[in-house]
């Protein structure tokens, strides 16, 4: 509360009225005056008065100041004015601010501030594990790196304890370890809200689910007892122990479950309880099932299809089957889907064979495999001039061209010297197979689908399986954006954990990339994000004649081209924080002096 003076003119002369109001802060951010008492005309004693009455009420603990240079003096009448030294003014502690606002209002859109307050109480000690939880996931999402940098480094430059009313507390590195303890048992929890949220907000489908896995490696030291093993690495790091993880999301690349696996886990062995786990979270449903190859085995298919509600599916086949039925589709006529796009079908035991041939990818194809074959002949006829070779030493460099050339390889027929020949032109030679060459030329651009939706269109068909790169997308931004590799930790629990924080980054990251695709069209979520960086926010002191600091808390002005963005995203930044009077000595950039 405060007094209000308003000043009019009437017969000639001037008039101060009276009113004790206080401020109210609106749900947007934004401040209003309320009054609370009219008291007209009133003289300097009964001003003196009121003002000690309200400062009775309030406790002191917040007053209007009226605000007035050193150099000017303080008109009489005016009991609470302040004289700031403007000379002295300093701009202390700059740190990010716009991003980590971006991130929280992404996350209240979510609704994450309800979901988690119900699920991490605050300690014994008071500690806001929701607040920890929340600056976890943000750091994730705009700058990641390791919690040891964010302890070290990242939360004293930037405004998360400004935006979550927080002071250092919760950066710190047990705080933040120990929070990873508190998350796993509300994974499942978390996906069926975050379902229902995308549905309200951009009425998302779930009818078709991509599914798909990646690994992601180790800096860390093997053996291990737990789920951390060698295997088959996508991030071609064969030397680190690895976990495996896979991942469903829908056509818009929506998350709806994930699981770790061990790291030798073969692919083919996880469909069967991954469809369990999709139907225990959201309830059984009509759904389409879109795999790559190497996925699905013919068992999990069939159960797939003689269930008592049949799921549908749609993979992709080995080129081993597309030989299988070649002649079958021979004599079937091409159907145009898009231009450039041609498909087959072949009805086949309940299912349908989906034979599609794509111009663009049949000149990649057929560049890439020239590039190889020139590369080949090439490193050929430099073995063969070599004059220290032999035949040992042939066959060494051989497996290693042969690495590098990969399928193109077979298309050559290539004659070896004998044990006791040596290596010249009539002992080691070679020529292309001809028949090889011509059949790999025709599949050039081709791939078998097939599906157990029979009635469906085949244009619809293709497009669903082109869909598949959504979830490969989502392992890029994991593995980028993100950076959910590698990691550092040693616990498998908290190793899940950190698997989790980064999931539900990524949750944040989805949502955005929504937001963007309806209001912003051509913008990344990174370059947005990068774009609300420059948003800085800056303490500003200015010291008074009476020995205290006026202190505040401002961000700067957006440019043209955050205010641009945020004007297509709907978003409006919040009132900047009220200013506040310290009686402490302050010495230069805000050390406290007692």
């Amino acid at each position: 509360m405060f007094l209000r003076a308003t000043n009019r003119k009437k017969d000639g002369k001037d008039h101060r009225y009276y009113s004790v109001v206080e401020n109210r802060r609106l749900r947007t951010g934004k401040r209003v005056q309320r009054t609370l008492l009219y008291l007209g005309e009133i003289n300097d004693n009964q001003q003196a008065a009121w003002t000690k009455a309200i400062d009775v009420v309030e406790g002191c603990r917040h007053r209007q100041a009226a605000l007035f240079p050193e150099d000017r003096r303080i008109p009489d009448g005016v009991s609470n004015g302040l004289q700031l030294q403007m000379s002295r003014l300093e701009l202390c502690r700059p740190r990010q601010w716009g991003a980590c606002w971006l991130a929280c209002v992404l996350w209240d859109l979510l609704g994450l501030t309800e979901f988690w307050q119900e699920r991490l109480p605050p300690s014994r000690k008071g500690v806001e594990w929701r607040h920890v939880l929340q600056t976890l996931v943000n750091y994730r999402l705009i700058d990641p790196g390791s919690e040891w940098r964010l302890h070290r480094y990242w939360y004293d430059h930037s405004a998360m304890g400004d935006l979550l009313g927080e002071d250092f507390s919760i950066a710190q590195k047990d705080t933040l370890y120990r929070c990873h303890d508190k998350l796993l048992s509300h994974k499942d929890d978390l996906f069926r809200h975050l379902r229902d949220k995308w549905e309200d907000l951009f009425d998302a489908k779930f009818e078709v689910l991509l599914y798909d896995l990646t690994s992601t490696y180790f800096e860390s030291d093997p053996p291990f007892g737990d789920k951390r093993k060698f295997g088959y690495s996508r991030d071609k790091r064969s030397d680190c122990v690895q976990v495996v993880i896979a991942l469903v999301v829908t056509t818009e690349g929506f998350p709806l479950a994930y699981e770790v696996l061990n790291g030798n886990t073969q692919d083919k062995t996880t469909l069967r309880a991954m469809l369990d786990k999709i139907t225990e979270c959201h309830g059984q449903a009509e759904r389409i099932w879109v795999m790559d190859r190497g996925i699905p085995t013919e068992e999990v298919l069939e159960e797939m299809r003689s269930s008592k509600e049949p799921v549908g599916y749609l993979v992709g086949t080995p080129r081993g089957r597309l030989t299988r039925y070649e002649k079958e589709l021979l004599h079937r006529p091409w159907e145009k889907v898009r231009e450039g796009v041609n498909v087959k079908l072949l009805p086949k035991d309940g299912e349908v064979y989906i034979l599609a041939k794509s111009e663009g990818r049949m000149h990649k194809e057929r560049a890439m495999r020239h590039r190889r074959l020139r590369r080949l002949l090439n490193r050929l006829l430099q073995l063969r001039q070599q004059k220290t070779i032999d035949r040992d030493k042939l066959l060494i460099k051989l497996g290693e061209a042969k690495k590098e050339a990969g399928r193109s390889y077979h298309l050559l027929n290539i004659y070896l010297p004998q044990a006791d020949q040596p290596v010249n032109p009539q002992t080691f030679r070679w020529n292309i197979n001809r028949d090889k060459y011509r059949r790999t030329y025709r599949r050039d651009g081709c791939y078998l689908l097939r599906s157990n939706q029979t009635s469906a269109d085949p244009a619809e068909l293709w497009k669903q399986y082109m869909v598949l790169t959504e979830v490969e997308e989502a392992f890029r931004n994991l593995k980028g954006d993100l950076a959910v590799r590698p990691i550092h930790h040693q616990l498998e629990s908290r190793i899940e954990a950190h698997i989790f924080i980064a999931f539900i980054a990524y949750c944040l990251h989805v949502t955005l990339k929504q937001l963007a695709r309806r209001h912003a069209p051509g913008l990344t979520p990174r370059s947005i994000l990068e774009q609300m960086k420059t948003i800085q926010m800056i303490d500003v002191h200015i010291p008074t004649t009476d020995g205290r600091v006026l202190e505040m808390s401002r961000y700067t002005r957006p440019e043209k081209a955050q205010q641009l963005l945020l004007a297509r995203l709907q978003l409006t930044l919040p009132a900047q924080p009220p200013p506040e009077i310290s009686g402490r000595q302050i010495g230069r950039c805000g050390e406290d002096l007692g």
